[in-house]
């Protein structure tokens, strides 16, 4: 299945915030990883985030880290890219906007 990809507004915001070099690889990596299996946990590269609500999973492109949830609407599947962190600051961001399961 062909997920569709949408951006959350954050999501946006730090996109632009980073170098030319460094968005054109993140959307790369959020090309090729989530527009087909969004899904599929790797040791490296894709991690479903324990106890966490929101957001559901993490995506590692180098540095950077990539958080987004996968939602099912109809017959489609849809990833929205929550945020995009820098790799020091994204257990902050989490720790600070993520909602842990009850």
């Amino acid at each position: 299945m062909r997920y569709a990809i949408i951006f959350a507004l954050q999501a946006e915001e730090d996109l632009l915030a980073l170098r030319a070099n460094e968005r054109r690889e993140v959307l790369d990596a959020i090309e090729q990883h989530l527009r087909y299996e969004p899904e599929k946990v790797s040791k490296s590269r894709i991690k479903r985030l324990d106890a966490m609500e929101w957001p559901q999973y993490r995506l590692r492109i180098g540095e950077i880290r990539a958080f987004y949830d996968v939602i099912y609407a109809a017959d489609q599947g849809i990833v929205e890219v929550i945020a995009i962190r820098k790799k020091t600051s994204a257990m902050q961001w989490l720790a600070a906007f993520g909602r842990k399961t009850e």
